[in-house]
């Protein structure tokens, strides 16, 4: 190595030394954006008082500004509009192409129960589910090409998940509604664990991230709104539209989670995105019950330990990652 080349190399290391507590701050902040989704299509719920309704209107938002950004370029317009042919000649399994229905439950159990629950209640429920749910697709291997076994870090992972979500529903062991409503977003979360495998593949086949994530948002309003249209059909739900526009920010609030989760992995990876993501849902959930009380949700103490559960069990599963990722390096210096 030459002393300019040597330079270089320290210069890099010097500069990523400093860029990386950033990225993971912007992280972090980025992260805030899923509770503040879930507090949004809570509040719409609650005031549909209808989680299907919410739903669609979450979806519709996030679908036309989708719409924009796929019609702006040929490109896009073209990968996007190959999906008919791609699904007839099974490119990819069938299933991979409905990876939008387990967003849609997500998104229904949001408008269905994040306002009565708590936005912390909820987001901790959520994603301990999906710590649960990665494990065991990880196990299995459902969606992804190679099987990860059982180790002690990942089970012990997914036990401080499931110790999370008793913690932070424990306050409200005596009303029966809300312990049937905190298992919404857990079943939510055991869906969704293989939906970035899903979102992935079709990515893959069309070329296209953002043509994956627009036809995830389509099969999502698409299954939502023809079970909205019965329900109204049959009578048994009227709907009278809110007038405060922040209720209809859902969709886009999702998009941006998205956008900028997308632009920070480059810089961090999936590991330390994974971990500074969940601490910001985490600390933004609890944030939003404490600085918004007139959403009228109360947080315990076992409320907080409860998410630092969580936190811990999604720090613990990427311990076995952080390993090999530090083996491969340290073998290829």
């Amino acid at each position: 190595m030459t002393h300019s080349q040597k330079i270089q190399k320290e210069y890099f290391m010097s500069a990523k030394s400093y860029s990386t507590p950033l990225l993971m701050i912007a992280t972090v902040l980025a992260g805030m954006l899923s509770p503040m989704q879930s507090a949004v299509n809570g509040q719409l719920g609650d005031v549909l008082k209808d989680g299907n309704a919410s739903a669609v209107i979450s979806f519709a938002s996030g679908l036309v500004v989708m719409f924009f950004i796929i019609i702006a370029k040929k490109q896009t317009r073209q990968q996007f509009a190959s999906i008919p042919s791609l699904i007839k000649q099974r490119k990819i399994p069938l299933w991979n192409w409905f990876a939008g229905l387990c967003g849609a439950m997500v998104v229904f159990s949001e408008g269905a129960s994040a306002s009565a629950l708590g936005i912390a209640t909820f987001q901790t429920a959520l994603i301990s589910a999906l710590l649960l749910s990665g494990l065991l697709c990880d196990r299995f291997g459902i969606g992804i090409d190679e099987k990860k076994p059982f180790t002690l870090f990942r089970v012990l992972g997914a036990v401080f998940a499931v110790v999370a979500t008793l913690f932070v529903v424990s306050p409200q062991w005596h009303s029966t509604s809300a312990i049937y409503l905190a298992i919404l977003p857990f079943l939510a979360g055991l869906l969704a664990g293989w939906q970035p495998a899903g979102n992935s593949k079709v990515a893959e086949a069309t070329g296209s991230m953002m043509v994956s994530i627009t036809w995830n948002f389509i099969v999502g309003f698409t299954v939502l709104t023809v079970a909205l249209v019965i329900r109204m059909a049959l009578g048994h739900i009227t709907l009278e539209l809110p007038g405060v526009w922040w209720m209809y920010l859902g969709g886009p609030l999702g998009l941006m989670s998205i956008a900028l989760m997308a632009i920070l992995v480059r810089g961090l990876g999936l590991l330390m995105l994974g971990v500074a993501s969940t601490a910001g849902q985490l600390l933004g959930s609890v944030l939003i019950d404490l600085l918004l009380p007139s959403l009228g949700n109360t947080v315990y103490l076992v409320t907080i330990i409860g998410t630092l559960f969580a936190l811990v069990g999604a720090i613990i599963t990427t311990i076995p990652e952080f390993r090999e990722a530090k083996a491969v390096k340290t073998a290829g210096v």
